[in-house]
């Protein structure tokens, strides 16, 4: 079920013009992005790893809703990389504690939580009243069902994921250019590909890809740069390198084509 705190969406206050006060200084910002912003509707899928860096800065941008969908506890295991967390929260919800924190950072921000899993059931209904979503989740399924979701409702997709020392990040928009199946049709077979719990991840890693995500939103929000669509940005981290894939849409992909045989949402 979804829970909120309301705040209302028009000028900014004397509160939000000092807060933001960087932000309006930039140009490329300015009173115009600032407002694009506390207008923005970002869902965040999961509050762990990578959606700790992101609704962190997000709700410190001042991105006026955001969503959070997380049904997990913290763990003591989280608390290495998931810093949105902190030791006295072990054993609460993700949800509640990242709510929480979020309010201490920025209580301008709207935050609509889902204390839920992601299914196929819920997921059209849940992302029909966001503008972008981003994908913070750690497994395979998830993210075939978000991206199938986004491109069902014509959304764009903000992209990350980790493993022990490389992280990715993209933007999936089938409106603009290709989807994560253009690029990874099926998922691989269970067991195929280590999870975190058993790889391990550098706890900082997540952090590097979560602003980048952060980054790529506001960017979206702020109609402003050049965005990652079209292009997988791969970070290597013991070499402190980055490369740069480019992605085309496949004309056969199965969800985006130009005859899909996805049409509805499975798991």
């Amino acid at each position: 079920m979804a829970t909120a705190t309301l705040t209302s969406v028009s000028d900014l206050s004397k509160d939000e013009i000092l807060r933001y006060s960087r932000h309006l200084i930039m140009p490329e910002v300015g009173m115009d992005g600032q407002l694009k912003l506390k207008k923005a509707k970002v869902l965040c899928i999961g509050a762990g790893g990578l959606g700790s860096p992101l609704l962190l800065y997000l709700g410190a941008a001042g991105v006026g809703r955001l969503g959070i969908v997380d049904f997990d506890v913290v763990d003591f295991t989280n608390l290495q990389r998931q810093v949105i967390h902190g030791t006295a929260d072990v054993g609460r919800s993700k949800l509640e504690s990242a709510q929480a924190t979020i309010r201490e950072i920025n209580p301008n921000v709207e935050i609509v939580g889902y204390d839920e899993r992601l299914t196929s059931e819920n997921a059209l209904e849940i992302f029909r009243d966001f503008d972008i979503v981003v994908d913070g989740t750690d497994n395979f399924p998830t993210r075939y069902l978000v991206n199938d979701a986004c491109v069902l409702l014509g959304k764009p997709n903000v992209y990350g994921s980790i493993f022990r020392f490389e992280g990715q990040a993209s933007i999936f928009y089938a409106r603009e250019g290709p989807c994560y199946r253009c690029l990874y049709p099926e998922p691989p077979p269970p067991g195929l590909v280590p999870s975190c719990a058993e790889g391990g991840v550098l706890g900082v890693l997540p952090g590097i890809v979560g602003c980048l995500q952060a980054m790529e939103t506001i960017k979206l929000i702020i109609g402003q740069g050049q965005t990652l669509i079209g292009r997988l940005l791969v970070f290597d981290a013991l070499g402190m390198k980055f490369r740069e894939l480019k992605l085309r849409k496949d004309p056969d992909c199965p969800v985006c084509g130009a005859h899909p045989t996805i049409t509805r949402l499975i798991e």
